[in-house]
């Protein structure tokens, strides 16, 4: 949900008008409109690149991961991590374009943890993986732009650490 729809549903939950705090909330949010679809356009035209550079990254850090016994061994598997790898991509630009991390927390994150350990996978090669699409990523934005994404990137990173 984006912070205008968020101050709306508290307020008319709480039967008033929205606060002088809350509507400057929403003045900041309406500000940087501009710079999120920016960046997420960015990010979205780039996903393959980025996703390609995160990947490559991890394997060189982690060859066991793709040597045999590893999770991801084998094309299938690869192709599934390189799948997630997309999603969580994906997760990053609808928390920045709601200018939030509940839909990051609430689409992609609760559970996470037991899901991937009930399959097997190591979540420090998760976090070491979002930690190489943070990089890929943050790599193709301008300083400003950057500074603005990085913190749903670390919003996963913790939530899986």
């Amino acid at each position: 949900m984006t912070v205008v729809s968020q101050v709306i549903l508290q307020s008319d939950d709480e039967l008033r008008y929205p606060s002088s705090g809350e509507l400057r909330n929403i003045q900041d949010y309406l500000k940087t409109g501009e710079q999120r679809v920016r960046i997420v356009s960015t990010l979205t035209e780039n996903e393959k690149k980025i996703v390609e550079q995160a990947t490559k990254t991890l394997w060189q850090k982690r060859p066991d991961f793709i040597a045999p016994g590893g999770n991801a061994y084998g094309q299938r598997e690869r192709a599934l991590c390189v799948r997630d790898y997309g999603w969580y991509l994906r997760l990053v630009t609808y928390g920045i374009l709601a200018g939030d991390k509940e839909p990051i927390e609430k689409i992609g994150l609760i559970g996470v943890k037991e899901m991937y350990n009930s399959l097997g996978v190591p979540v420090p090669g998760m976090v070491e993986a979002i930690k190489g699409l943070k990089e890929a990523s943050i790599n193709l934005l301008s300083a400003e732009d950057a500074q603005q994404a990085a913190p749903y990137f670390d919003f996963i990173i913790q939530s899986m650490s």
